[in-house]
């Protein structure tokens, strides 16, 4: 028996990796997903694993810690163990740049495209169908979306002529 377990530690303790924070450091802290239960606004697969990033208060003992938590999760004790605690990397991606927007009374604005990121040609069994790869303003590359050129060709003609040539340039160069 203790040959077994000690060959199974030793599998065990290859992937396993001592946690240390300290006060300050900014984590993620991990929320078990429930069949059923609503959580933060999503039910289901959409429901979020991890929610922060939140700032550590204090360490208490070897293995627990004091966090900061919002006051919407006032009701819930604010000491965790380490294993549900994940470390923030901080990515450049998590910058929100906040430009001024033109918000209206019913708490919406107007979308406006950017420029073309890309084009394609999709065949139909009749017809051709031409699909333009649109990133919109106050969105990144990542966000944009196909549109039918037809229709961007009526609502916004200012994006098609010479800037189209040189949106798709840049893309493929970078």
């Amino acid at each position: 028996m203790k040959t077994a377990q000690s060959c199974q530690k030793s599998y065990a303790d290859k992937r396993r990796k001592p946690l240390e924070f300290s006060a300050g450091d900014i984590i993620f802290l991990k929320v078990e997903p429930m069949k059923g239960v609503m959580r933060f606004g999503k039910k289901g697969k959409s429901s979020p694993r991890y929610i922060g990033p939140l700032e550590i208060l204090e360490r208490i003992g070897s293995l627990a810690y004091r966090i900061a938590l919002p006051p919407i999760l006032s009701g819930v004790h604010n000491v965790f163990h380490v294993l549900i605690l994940k470390k923030y990397i901080p990515d450049q991606s998590h910058i929100l740049s906040y430009e001024s927007l033109n918000i209206r009374n019913n708490l919406t604005y107007e979308e406006t495209p950017f420029r073309i990121v890309d084009k394609i040609e999709k065949d139909l069994r009749r017809k051709k169908v031409v699909l333009d790869n649109v990133q919109w303003r106050n969105h990144t590359i990542e966000e944009a979306i196909w549109e039918h050129e037809d229709d961007m060709r009526v609502l916004q003609p200012q994006l098609f002529g010479k800037q189209l040539a040189l949106n798709i340039r840049f893309i493929f160069m970078h």
